[in-house]
């Protein structure tokens, strides 16, 4: 199985919805990077379930333990254990005889021949507090490296409400207005629709998806590597790993596909003695590597698997049955909670390939 992610900063992440925890290993992280555990902490907490009335009522502390590789608050240099231990675990919840529709039962049961009993096992969005918390040493490597680098990911849309943000409006948008509410939308207005929405599926016991955007500013040219690993298709393959993600587009993305290549075309021009483009159709990457041109990127998310109404599917023996599960604890959307996620993906891709880049060129890193 495909357990670890990246190339020069490793990251292992175990465990299962309701094992005994669930955690991550972090090989190759530079050492004397200030890696205070509050902010680890502080991350998880914005993960965490409920948290609000629009995430799973599902009550864990998340509080992480970091059992090798900091002290006094800075990275040696040797592997990262993280561990989180799953505290409020409900195995009689779940019928292991069920393949519960659009969840990964068949294909784990198909491709292994067995599965975790309970939930979703490695499949279970569960398994993200690994990456989020490794995801926060990865940022304060870019932090250490390149401090002006900025990430910045919110809900744009829920179901059919769009926020559909100008480039000069996203790169006024702050993490503090992100934060302002709970869906993590920096538009009031659209936030109180997108709410309503969210409320409305989850008494009705369904659900719905949407998407998040995410802006890197300043982020230096030459990250990224031509050919196989892009530095795009890397953000591609790291937000498309993510528990109901089903779409990523790069800079103008589908809506590209409507113009011509000469409205397309991002110029070139000076600016303050740095090559820069007139305008940013590529997101911020061309040919696989970093511009130096804000990155910006759009992941979508499908609408949450469980949903409590009666559906038609299949037992393990292959008979028909109707499914319309009792029990059970769910977000009705996982935009959310997804924000945080979201960005400790980009900061792992980004801080490998910063690493990387550093490993080839020394410090050699334009702006």
């Amino acid at each position: 199985m495909s357990n670890t992610f990246g190339r020069l900063l490793r990251v292992t992440t175990f465990g299962e919805s309701h094992g005994i925890a669930v955690g991550a290993v972090i090989d190759g992280c530079p050492p004397r990077i200030e890696v205070p555990p509050e902010l680890v902490q502080r991350c998880l907490d914005q993960r965490r379930p409920g948290q609000s009335a629009l995430t799973s009522p599902r009550q864990e502390k998340d509080r992480v333990e970091i059992l090798s590789g900091i002290e006094d608050s800075l990275t040696l240099g040797t592997p990262i254990a993280l561990l989180v231990r799953n505290t409020d675990v409900r195995r009689g919840d779940y019928c292991d005889t069920v393949l519960r529709p659009s969840h990964a039962d068949f294909t784990y049961l198909a491709k292994y021949g067995i599965k975790a009993r309970s939930g979703g096992g490695r499949a279970s969005a569960r398994e993200t507090v690994a990456r989020v918390a490794a995801g926060a040493v990865a940022a304060q490597v870019l932090q250490k490296f390149t401090p002006e680098l900025e990430v910045l990911t919110w809900v744009d849309r829920v179901k059919d409400i769009d926020c559909d943000f100008s480039m000069q409006q996203m790169q006024q948008l702050t993490a503090a207005q992100i934060e302002t509410n709970p869906i993590r939308c920096p538009d009031p207005e659209r936030a109180e629709a997108m709410q309503a929405v969210i409320e409305q599926a989850r008494d009705e016991g369904d659900s719905v998806g949407g998407c998040i955007t995410t802006l890197v500013k300043n982020c230096p040219v030459g990250l990224g590597e031509p050919v196989f690993a892009k530095l795009d298709a890397q953000l591609a393959q790291a937000m498309l790993s993510l528990p109901a993600a089903k779409a990523f587009e790069l800079g103008s993305g589908f809506r590209g596909t409507f113009l011509y290549g000469s409205q397309h075309n991002d110029a070139f021009v000076s600016q303050d003695g740095q090559v820069r483009t007139a305008s940013n159709n590529s997101g911020g990457v061309q040919g696989g590597i970093s511009n130096g041109a804000d990155i910006y990127f759009r992941t979508a998310f499908k609408p949450v698997s469980t949903v409590f109404k009666p559906q038609q599917t299949l037992t393990t023996d292959q008979q028909p049955i109707t499914y319309q599960p009792q029990q059970g604890r769910h977000d009705p959307c996982v935009l959310p909670r997804a924000v945080p996620i979201v960005a400790a993906m980009t900061a792992l891709v980004l801080a490998d390939n910063l690493l990387l880049h550093r490993s080839y060129f020394g410090k050699n890193l334009k702006k």
